[in-house]
């Protein structure tokens, strides 16, 4: 990626970020991609703490294409908030535009019983 795109997108999820704020009962669910991965936490702004964190890479061996793989990530991540006793969350698209991965990840937190 180039250094303006890099930019760009920090730009974008700093403005983002102004309005967006999770508290205990309502965490901010946070997305990064990367070329390989997807990763997502539940954050607690208010005591500024990750209450649960889950990626690709603790998933396991998953199969089908990326955007396969962040819908089970999503979901996964969604059955461990609700054995949290999350259930509603803030989502933050971490500057990313909700297409593609981002929005399957999301998808599949829904379908997992996540409301936002």
């Amino acid at each position: 990626m180039s250094t303006l795109k890099i930019k760009k997108r920090l730009k974008v999820k700093r403005r983002i970020r102004k309005k967006v704020f999770g508290t205990a009962s309502k965490p901010r669910l946070s997305v990064f991609r990367s070329n390989k991965q997807i990763y997502g936490q539940l954050i607690d702004d208010e005591s500024q703490r990750t209450i649960l964190a889950f990626s690709s890479l603790k998933a396991g061996e998953l199969s089908g294409n990326k955007v396969e793989q962040a819908f089970e990530v999503g979901k996964q991540l969604a059955a461990q908030a609700a054995s949290n006793g999350v259930s509603e969350v803030v989502f933050d698209r971490n500057g990313y535009i909700y297409h593609g991965r981002i929005k399957s990840f999301g998808d599949g937190a829904r379908e997992g019983g996540l409301k936002f």
